[in-house]
């Protein structure tokens, strides 16, 4: 947008993130962060790093134990894969997106015998597909919101068939946007490993991943990984679980993060979960309402991930969205044109979702798209309803 089009109040329009993360913290945990530097080896540091790992552990819902490594979740997902699979063991990838495809990148720079089984972006994977792909398999790597595309495999179904196939299959699940955010029961499902990061659902910013680990895992964990050090998860959870890290975690964030898991905690998860669905859905019925469906056939309740009508394309929407102050993101290459990410993860609400649905109209009135005034809204509201 030429400054010449630009509204004149566009000056006073709040910065908005609204993209898929990072996302938006609460001012309290952003306090966290301003206080005197705190010392990880004292008391107070050892209880808060116990602290936080409790609480994820309750967000999770199941008892696994929790390492938290400063790190994105990427460095989370590469220490849960290491620590948990031997040198030239056959991992099975599946894949449908451009961060599962990140896992079988990394099984095979590591030299492991990788087998993957892909869809087309914006497809869903297929259970039995993938189940009879990881029989006599080690290893099941595995995406539950997939980012890049909006789609939210059915990691149930995918878990339960593959665990029928391989009862000692190991399933190491990137819930890096579902979990806080998604339904998600690993030890009913039979998911061994859970990874996240904090720039996404649990609303902090970004420097720490998580993996969660069920006990049974535990016991499969190999000591020393020759491809691990710095993240040796067997090493970080033994020190973890007595108050300790072998290196020096990111402190700070750690007190953050503890802060950010309490809003979060202030519901049942089942609550959790049906607000943070109504918002995507949300986000949703009001791209449909301007001529921007869903890419995927079955949805994530972490981002909106939309299909601009013909004659538009993601970037555009992405550009005249940044124009307004307001921080959303294209496809991810090359679906760079062929959809665009709006997301409410994070410090955000359902009244979020509504404002996000009016700033989508004036940019797609901004882009030359006939609607009728208050679709979106209106359409945003319905989706939030109670069912």
């Amino acid at each position: 947008m030429s400054d010449a089009a630009r509204p004149d109040f566009t000056p006073l329009n709040r910065e908005r993130l609204i993209a898929p993360g990072p996302v938006e913290v609460a001012p309290n945990v952003l306090a966290e962060l301003a206080q005197p530097q705190m010392h990880h080896r004292a008391q107070a540091g050892i209880a808060k790093l116990m602290e936080a790992r409790e609480k994820l552990t309750r967000l999770l819902g199941d008892p696994y134990d929790a390492v938290i490594t400063t790190s994105s979740g990427t460095g989370a997902f590469e220490g849960a894969l290491v620590s948990t699979t031997p040198g030239g063991a056959k991992v099975v990838n599946a894949q449908a997106g451009k961060f599962s495809e990140r896992w079988g990148e990394m099984a095979r720079r590591f030299g492991y015998d990788t087998t993957l089984v892909s869809k087309p972006w914006g497809e869903v994977l297929d259970p039995q597909e993938v189940a009879d792909a990881a029989r006599g398999a080690h290893t099941l790597l595995i995406t539950h919101s997939e980012t890049s595309t909006g789609a939210l495999h059915d990691l149930e179904a995918i878990a339960r068939a593959a665990k029928a196939q391989n009862p000692d299959l190991i399933i190491i699940a990137d819930g890096i946007t579902s979990y806080g955010v998604a339904e998600l029961r690993p030890a009913a499902w039979g998911v061994d490993v859970i990874v996240s990061g904090s720039q996404k659902g649990t609303a902090t910013p970004p420097g720490l991943g998580f993996v969660l680990f069920s006990p049974e895992v535990q016991a499969r964990m190999i000591q020393n990984p020759e491809r691990g050090f710095y993240l040796d998860m067997t090493r970080e959870l033994a020190g973890q679980k007595a108050g300790n890290t072998p290196q020096t975690p990111a402190i700070n964030l750690i007190y953050a993060l503890s802060t950010a898991l309490d809003r979060l905690l202030s519901v049942p998860l089942e609550v959790l979960w049906a607000e943070q669905r109504r918002k995507t859905d949300a986000l949703i019925a009001a791209g449909t309402a301007l001529g921007a469906p869903a890419w995927a056939p079955r949805t994530s309740p972490a981002v909106a991930v939309l299909t601009p009508p013909a004659g538009i394309t993601g970037r555009q929407v992405a550009a005249q969205l940044a124009a307004m102050g307001q921080r959303a993101l294209p496809g991810q290459a090359p679906h760079e044109d062929t959809v665009f990410r709006v997301s409410t993860m994070g410090y955000a609400d359902r009244y979020d979702a509504l404002a996000i649905a009016g700033i989508l109209e004036d940019a797609f009135s901004a882009l030359g798209v006939e609607f009728e005034r208050g679709a979106a809204v209106q359409a945003a509201w319905n989706a939030l309803k109670p069912s």
